[in-house]
């Protein structure tokens, strides 16, 4: 598995990054970048499970492997979801879970760098090259939206 980093200059504090980041309705609304209608559930809490999911039921089962609000969240990916069943245990799954995905949340200039770090299976590589800078952006925008108007 290789790892991807990709990161954001957010001119908004930290805890409103973080919380625009994980809340819905502005978590669809940065991660259509990756599938239009994407949405999560389940909880953002240390050792929950959290299901990523498209507009039909399918998408990734994970686990919140930590939560330090504001500061840094890692998810532990541990497989797939097919027509709402999860797959933690096929061989297809076993060959890339689990796998991590970490943001980390740093005070820089007046206002929040974030930082993703993430494993990636080469197939899905050039994808996420593409999306992560358009989820960013979107995200970006959304920030500093809602800080602008207090």
């Amino acid at each position: 598995m290789k790892k991807i980093d990709f990161s954001v200059q957010i001119d908004a504090p930290r805890l409103l990054v973080f919380e625009t980041m994980v809340s819905a309705p502005t978590y669809e609304i940065w991660t259509a970048a990756f599938m239009e209608g994407s949405r999560y559930e389940g909880s953002w809490e240390q050792g929950k499970k959290i299901r990523f999911l498209g507009p039909e039921p399918s998408g990734m089962v994970a686990e919140i492997a930590a939560n330090r609000k504001g500061e840094f969240i890692s998810i532990r990916h541990l497989g797939s979801i097919k027509d709402g069943v999860e797959d933690t245990e096929s061989e297809e799954v076993r060959k890339w879970a689990p796998c991590y995905e970490d943001y980390s949340f740093r005070d820089k200039d007046g206002g929040t760098e974030v930082g993703i770090r993430m494993d990636v299976n080469p197939a899905w590589e050039e994808f996420m090259l593409k999306a992560w800078p358009l989820a960013l952006k979107k995200l970006k925008e959304l920030c500093e939206s809602k800080f602008a108007q207090g």
